[in-house]
């Protein structure tokens, strides 16, 4: 399998409009295929064009109102929990750890483990949901079921979340795990799957920096596009790299009869998993592959 990184101001016939219209995934959902499809060669695993092969740059931990308690950590430039930078992720590489770091040692460079949750105990839940089991997840989890939230297709669990809905949809408190930052992931593509509630929503989806700050005003500018009818659903996973405090995973989505895969990157802050924010001008996700199965993935959807 190759991968061949392409630039989106070179290669992409949709332009710069294109791009900003899928900055978060709900739009991908929507406009995603024909993306796919005119940029990408057949070979599996080739990053999309309109992708952004590099990780997110840091952020300060600048709080945006997102509705979200005030963290005193916030606003420091220096502070590591609230770091864009997640490395860049492989979707060609296979297994735990495939993500190249974005620094020699992110043990030793980015104590986000012990600060990225706020004050008290930095490993506990916001809802109070137990951590579980530590296992990175190789195959399927157990669900206590599957449900249509922004007409996306969601897993539920007790155990692993999520344990609160919002009045407007949105569904947050997950486990500190493995498995429950997967949980959050597909819970996340719903929760953009809308993209009447994108402002609202990525501010409480992502993790609080200038990133965040500068995808909000992004979003506020965009008229907010059509959204489908019918319900859509991820159709597998993979974990590339998994930390106590980060997660970084590859899920796949059907794009009409084969698959295109999209990365997102979640660290634990203030009690639950937040979603590291794209660049400013980037896609959300990226980079994207084409796959042709999901031979490298571990298949789980509801229906």
């Amino acid at each position: 399998m190759t991968d061949q990184e392409t630039s989106p101001e070179a290669t992409s016939p949709y332009g710069r409009g294109f791009v900003a219209a899928c900055l978060v995934l709900g739009a991908i959902l929507l406009c995603g295929g024909a993306l796919v499809v005119t940029d990408l060669a057949t070979s599996p695993g080739t990053p999309a064009a309109g992708s952004d092969a590099a990780g997110a740059e840091p952020g300060d931990g600048r709080a945006d109102a997102t509705g979200w308690p005030a963290d005193p950590a916030d606003g420091r430039a220096d502070d590591p929990a609230a770091q864009g930078d997640s490395g860049t992720a492989d979707p060609g590489s296979t297994g735990v750890n495939a993500a190249r770091p974005a620094s020699p040692d992110p043990a030793a460079s980015d104590p986000a483990s012990a600060n990225s949750s706020g004050a008290g105990d930095p490993g506990r839940s916001a809802c109070g949901l137990a951590d579980g089991d530590q296992v990175v997840p190789t195959e399927a989890p157990a669900v206590d079921g599957w449900e249509v939230s922004r007409r996306v297709v969601v897993p539920r669990s007790a155990a692993h979340g999520p344990a609160e809905v919002d009045p407007d949809g949105f569904r947050r408190c997950f486990a500190h795990s493995p498995t429950g930052a997967l949980f959050a992931a597909y819970n996340a593509v719903a929760a953009v799957g809308d993209q009447r509630q994108a402002v609202p929503t990525a501010g409480k989806l992502m993790l609080p920096g200038p990133d965040t700050d500068s995808l909000l005003r992004e979003l506020r500018k965009q008229r907010p596009s059509s959204s489908r009818d019918e319900a859509t659903q991820l159709a597998g996973f993979r974990i590339l790299d998994a930390t106590r405090d980060r997660v970084t995973v590859l899920l796949a989505l059907p794009v009409q009869s084969e698959y295109m895969s999209a990365n997102l990157t979640l660290v634990w802050h203030r009690g639950d998993w937040r979603v590291v924010p794209p660049r400013p001008g980037r896609p959300f996700g990226a980079p994207f592959a084409q796959h042709r199965d999901l031979d490298d993935f571990v298949t789980w959807r509801g229906i």
